[in-house]
């Protein structure tokens, strides 16, 4: 007969087998289960824009871990349940609501920061009509890509810092002084972006989908996506509009994405006699940072749509 000790160790066993096996089946998930290293406040974030600006904040005095894993949508991100025990013991985790429905539910608002309530938001795309019914990730009324433009996510920077500087009030300075570095960091790209994009052939960009609303709002530029989010087919209607228009409007590139099929780009483009080019919604690691794909990105703009700066 098993005594009480044999049973309790027994199942603790099988729930740590479980748990393990739960995580494991996650799909898009990244390894975030090294904890705080030497006591470090851990802060935890969605996805990779946010990983880089704890980055650049925490630095040595936190550790930072991202769910989403390279070369994966954020879209389709999926919790185990080691990341959802994780996201309620970490010291603050950092998302977007409205990105992934899976953070969304799971993050525990006394410990959360949400960044797009750090700024003035957007309207969500302009031909949300086309969905209704549908069932898609966008949950919110806003865009929430607030990460393309620098001047906004400046803004998130300094908030965070705020933020960590609670959380941590041993090394609130460190995180303050951050935060003014990388706000900084931040300006001075807006301003190539601002001067960049200042004197175009045309101001009308035509992306997969809709992720560029906040660079088009910042820089004066039209974003025409072909459709709301990169998980939707787009009608026939929707694909003759979009190339009456790219057609009126002399659009000689058609913009698709790293993480994204760029078959519908190439038959829009085929159609209205364009071409493609990678346009990087930063959802995902670069092959540098977020500044260095940013200002590449930005040449992309240029030969695209004509600038002279």
């Amino acid at each position: 007969m098993m005594s009480g000790f044999s049973r309790s160790w027994t199942v603790g066993l099988l729930a740590t087998a479980a748990l393990l096996t739960t995580t494991a089946c996650g799909s898009g998930t990244a390894d975030t289960s090294a904890g705080s290293e030497g006591g470090k406040p851990e802060v935890i974030a969605a996805f990779y824009p946010l990983q880089w600006l704890s980055e650049q904040i925490g630095a040595s005095d936190t550790q930072v871990s991202v769910l989403t894993a390279p070369g994966v949508e954020p879209h389709d991100l999926e919790l185990g349940i080691q990341q959802v025990t994780q996201l309620k013991n970490a010291a603050l985790t950092v998302y977007i609501k409205g990105i992934q429905p899976a953070v969304d539910d799971a993050v525990d608002p006394e410990t959360s920061f949400d960044a797009a309530t750090a700024v003035q938001t957007i309207p969500a795309g302009e031909h949300e009509e086309e969905h209704a019914g549908e069932e898609h990730d966008h949950e919110v009324a806003y865009d929430p890509h607030i990460w393309l433009d620098p001047a906004r996510l400046a803004t998130v920077a300094t908030k965070l810092g705020e933020r960590l500087a609670t959380a941590d009030p041993a090394h609130a300075q460190g995180y303050k002084d951050r935060a003014a570095k990388t706000a900084a960091t931040l300006g001075t790209l807006d301003q190539e972006f601002a001067k960049g994009l200042g004197a175009c052939r045309t101001k009308t960009m035509v992306t997969a989908h809709e992720a560029f609303g906040y660079l088009a709002d910042r820089y004066g530029l039209k974003q025409v996506g072909i459709t709301l989010d990169p998980e939707t087919e787009p009608s026939p209607t929707r694909l003759s509009e979009v190339g009456k228009l790219a057609k009126a409007e002399g659009v000689t590139t058609i913009f698709t994405e790293s993480l994204v099929s760029p078959k519908v780009a190439e038959v829009l483009a085929s159609q209205v006699g364009a071409k493609t080019a990678v346009l990087d919604p930063l959802e995902s690691k670069p092959s540098g940072d977020y500044v260095s794909a940013m200002r590449d990105n930005l040449k992309t703009l240029q030969t695209a749509l004509g600038c002279t700066s």
